[in-house]
């Protein structure tokens, strides 16, 4: 228990900071959680604020991705959250029973996990659903409200972020070359602007696209794709 109220006081005292999500994924994974997926959803537009797996590295970044390319659209969660009113927040045990077949299949099945403990969360400009998935025992239903709570107090702090929310776990160099490929920028432009030779580049946008457990450029752009500033 002392553990689980220095990682609490951890998150409250980085809020606002560059390193929240580390902290926070900590905290989650306290919850029982084996994935952790938080989006900011608007009526027809969804943001991904934070994604992991915490048996595979880069699944639950891949997954996210789907959930952006149209997925989202889909999401059994979206009337509830619709629902509230600012400053309210709601807890949910869900499970994969019910669903339609293909998005169970994509994000349970697929996956290996069973079901999933859900925070919606309504702030005064922000509306999020925070998913702490399960592969068995249902998660600590406390501690992921708490988890919520955190990740809207972040969220509302932060106001639009400088770069898209899929990138926040990466390292500053990585975050920024894949920037810069979101920028159009060739190798050869984005090492120039960083003051790095083209092979660290490519070595830093290895390891960004191995975190994201994404594979081209493509993909980083389907990432991104509901990050932009007026998303949401």
């Amino acid at each position: 228990m002392t553990e689980a109220f220095r990682q609490i006081g951890a998150c409250l005292d980085a809020i606002g900071q560059p390193g929240f999500p580390l902290r926070l994924l900590e905290l989650a994974e306290r919850t029982g959680a084996r994935q952790v997926m938080v989006f900011e959803l608007g009526p027809d537009s969804a943001r991904c604020l934070l994604s992991r797996n915490y048996a595979r590295q880069g699944l639950g970044e891949a997954l996210a991705g789907d959930y952006l390319d149209g997925w989202h659209l889909h999401d059994p969660l979206r009337p509830a959250l619709r629902r509230l009113q600012p400053g309210q927040r709601r807890l949910l045990r869900v499970t994969a029973e019910g669903m339609e077949d293909a998005y169970r299949e994509l994000f349970f099945t697929r996956p290996g996990l069973s079901g999933k403990t859900s925070v919606l969360l309504a702030g005064p400009r922000r509306r999020l659903v925070v998913n702490l998935y399960e592969a068995g025992a249902p998660v600590d239903a406390a501690l992921a409200e708490l988890v919520g709570q955190l990740i809207l107090m972040q969220a509302e702090a932060a106001g639009e972020a400088p770069y898209p929310p899929a990138l926040s776990a990466l390292s500053e160099r990585e975050r920024a070359v894949c920037l810069g490929i979101l920028a159009g920028q060739k190798t050869e432009a984005i090492a120039g602007g960083l003051g790095l030779s083209p092979g660290t580049v490519i070595t830093y946008r290895r390891r960004a696209y191995h975190k994201l457990g994404i594979a081209s450029r493509g993909a980083l752009f389907g990432l991104c794709r509901g990050d932009g500033p007026g998303a949401g």
